[in-house]
């Protein structure tokens, strides 16, 4: 399970413009707990492979998960493609700022991005257990890094500490849905054990547990990290503020083995949030092959691994093509981050209000209503609409094609489940049957007399 990296998100997104950070990653944090406790009583009910998408089959039906598993899916995959691109990006800075710049960036950045997504693929076709520790130690040494580095930066700079401009608020109403939809950015990936729930030890208490407390600590984390940073690069010059990695040129004016250090630490923790965002993905694209609702070849294992290897290796490349086309493009990578994190934003969003919407009527079905998940479920999918409602809006007045581009995703997500329903009725039938408890998931590994 992974994240993406809290304590470079909001200066690496936002730099030192934008709406009010406080404000803004706050709001997103509270909507993501909302969605967090709608999610929990789920996962304590069924082990799914396929999380937000067999949720959602359970509660709301089958035509209604197939649009929920697509949105989740577009989500996850631009989410690993903006984490790729990070990658490419920050390595090239780490040996530009040891002295050693590559001949050509762009060749160079390309090559990161292959490597990248190889080394991801082999990771994870080898199995969920390698590829968790593996993206647990490069989130620890990228949280250490940069809070150590943060810390030093202020003790020898603190006369550049100014809280006041922390909390200025700018006045800028028409930036903020937006902005917070970005920031929601930051709390993606924390239902991703969800996907684990067939592969996870005692899902039924490690998956809820992690998907309630990931996005308050992350939240915690995040704010700490907007102080910190929206404080430096408001004193920062204009031209680190809008750079593609404005930590790293910030650090890099007093220490360039200080920078280094810091984007060693920052491309290791956006590499470990691909990891994270492509195994969901494929959990996802493996249970709609095993259904007969996507290409059956997503539905093989490895033989040896056990792993969804086929989505995987189907999805890699896909995920892989189009950060080297924002990188070979005339686009610089700060613009096509920014519109890679919105539109897997709008995607997350669209999956968490229908699996959000689902939890009552989930609960409803095996006899477990309540006035409080039917309440639940409400706020939540409102707050949810809210944000995304005023995102929309505010993103089509400014000419943007993001919402459009999400519009014809789910568009064509119910043109497809219409047809499932009206021509292949057995296959839509099958959604959410392939996820289904298991005794060895209720007794802990000890099947009953």
């Amino acid at each position: 399970m992974s994240v993406i990296p809290a304590l470079v998100f909001p200066g690496l997104v936002f730099g030192s413009n934008g709406p009010n950070l406080l404000v803004t990653f706050g709001v997103a944090m509270a909507v993501m707990v909302l969605v967090a406790f709608c999610l929990r009583p789920m996962a304590q009910r069924m082990a799914a492979v396929s999380g937000l998408y067999s949720y959602t089959a359970k509660g709301l039906g089958q035509r209604t998960a197939i649009t929920a598993g697509w949105s989740a899916i577009f989500g996850y995959g631009l989410v690993a493609m903006a984490a790729l691109l990070l990658v490419g990006v920050y390595v090239g800075q780490l040996f530009s700022n040891l002295g050693v710049p590559a001949a050509d960036s762009k060749v160079f950045t390309v090559l990161v991005i292959l490597a990248s997504a190889a080394t991801a693929c082999l990771l994870m076709v080898r199995g969920i257990r390698i590829s968790a520790w593996f993206m647990v130690l490069m989130e620890s040494i990228s949280i250490g890094v940069l809070a150590t580095l943060m810390i030093i930066y202020f003790a020898v700079n603190p006369s550049k500490l100014s809280l006041g401009s922390v909390f200025a608020w700018n006045g800028n109403f028409d930036a903020l849905p937006i902005g917070i939809v970005v920031a929601v950015s930051a709390f993606v990936g924390f239902e991703s054990p969800t996907t684990l729930g067939g592969e996870a030890h005692r899902p039924f208490v490690t998956v809820p547990r992690a998907i309630t407390w990931t996005p308050i600590l992350m939240g915690v984390l995040c704010l700490l990290a907007v102080t910190a940073q929206d404080a430096a690069l408001k004193e920062a010059p204009l031209s680190i503020a809008a750079s593609s990695t404005p930590l790293s040129d910030l650090f890099s004016q007093s220490s360039p083995v200080s920078a280094a250090i810091l984007d060693l630490g920052i491309a290791a923790s956006w590499f470990a949030c691909a990891i994270a965002s492509v195994n969901a993905l494929a959990r996802i694209f493996f249970c709609m092959g095993r259904e007969g609702v996507a290409p059956k070849i997503a539905g093989r294992t490895h033989p040896v691994f056990r792993t969804p290897s086929m989505a995987i290796m189907v999805i890699m490349p896909v995920v892989a093509i189009v950060p080297i086309a924002v990188v070979t493009s005339t686009a610089s990578p700060e613009r096509g981050l920014v519109n890679l994190l919105t539109l897997g934003a709008y995607g997350y969003l669209g999956s968490y209000i229908l699996a959000s919407a689902s939890l009552p009527f989930f609960l409803r079905r095996i006899g477990e209503s309540t006035y409080a998940s039917w309440i639940l479920g409400a706020v939540t999918t409102l707050a949810l609409g809210a944000v995304f409602w005023t995102a929309a809006a505010a993103s089509i007045r400014t000419g943007s094609l993001e919402t459009v581009i999400y519009a014809g995703v789910l568009l064509a997500s119910t043109m497809y489940a219409t047809f499932l329903h009206f021509r292949l009725p057995r296959r839509l039938a099958a959604v959410g049957i392939y996820d289904e408890t298991r005794e060895l998931d209720l007794f802990h590994g000890r099947p009953t007399p």
